[in-house]
């Protein structure tokens, strides 16, 4: 896995796909951390398949921010229900 650092400044594009999600701009975040958790908590599974977040020059996909809210490195607290939620697909998208 890509090595980040959740208390550097972030942004993240959402879509269905990492070219649409460039399309639609992206929302900055003070932390990479509090970017991960609006991913996966806040917006849609459909929109999260084609998103891209930007810590510095490091980029990761919708299952490499999927899989970063389930590290146990993640710093924020987690709503556990969609946690858990969360590790399953990520297991299933790691499995395709």
């Amino acid at each position: 896995m890509k090595i980040i650092q959740y208390d550097a400044s972030a942004e993240l594009y959402l879509g269905r796909d990492p070219k649409v999600a460039r399309g639609l701009g992206f929302k900055r975040f003070e932390t990479a951390a509090a970017a991960i958790r609006f991913a996966v908590e806040e917006a849609t599974p459909n929109s999260l398949r084609g998103a891209v977040l930007e810590v510095g020059s490091t980029r990761f996909s919708g299952p490499e921010i999927a899989a970063l809210y389930t590290d146990p490195a993640y710093p924020l607290p987690r709503d556990t229900e969609r946690a858990t939620a969360e590790e399953r697909r990520v297991r299933a998208l790691e499995a395709a």
